[in-house]
């Protein structure tokens, strides 16, 4: 991949990193709910790092960096996207929060099969895998709050 093609790349992963945490502290705003309000918070943090840790790659050695892999329960794939509105309920809102991190995984992924050298190819598996974790985190808590009977 040439530099200049990576570059392109990375500030549109960074658009979306900000697109991401954005989202997330406008969700923390708005919901009542004090443990959704922190995990909406822990989120917006979240992708702060991950645009912070993007701006400084070209500057750091992408193979020295480990991220491990987190469990794709694959709910969010099913469930239809709500629209955003200042009226949203909370489950609406993880909702929206499985699929931006579904889409920024999805995106990660496809950047990963893309690339032409090892080292692109590693930094852009282990950012996928991060927003896989984040998913798994959200879709958690959207299947104990969506399906509180199974308790």
């Amino acid at each position: 991949m040439k530099t200049e093609d990576a570059k392109k790349i990375i500030a549109t992963a960074i658009d979306r990193e900000v697109e991401a945490y954005t989202f997330y502290r406008s969700v923390s705003d708005k919901v009542k709910d004090k443990a959704l309000k922190s995990l909406f918070d822990e989120l917006a943090g979240e992708e702060k790092k991950h645009r912070e840790f993007l701006q400084g790659f070209l500057a750091k050695d992408a193979s020295k960096m480990k991220f491990t892999a987190g469990h794709d329960y694959k709910v969010g794939n099913e469930i239809p996207s709500p629209k955003l509105t200042v009226d949203m309920k909370p489950l609406e809102g993880l909702v929206i929060a499985i699929k931006k991190e579904l889409e920024a995984m999805q995106m990660y992924t496809q950047f990963a099969n893309a690339a032409a050298d090892v080292e692109t190819q590693l930094l852009f598996t282990q950012l996928a895998n991060m927003e896989r974790g984040h998913k798994a985190r959200l879709e958690d808590i959207y299947t104990n709050m969506a399906f509180p009977e199974v308790w």
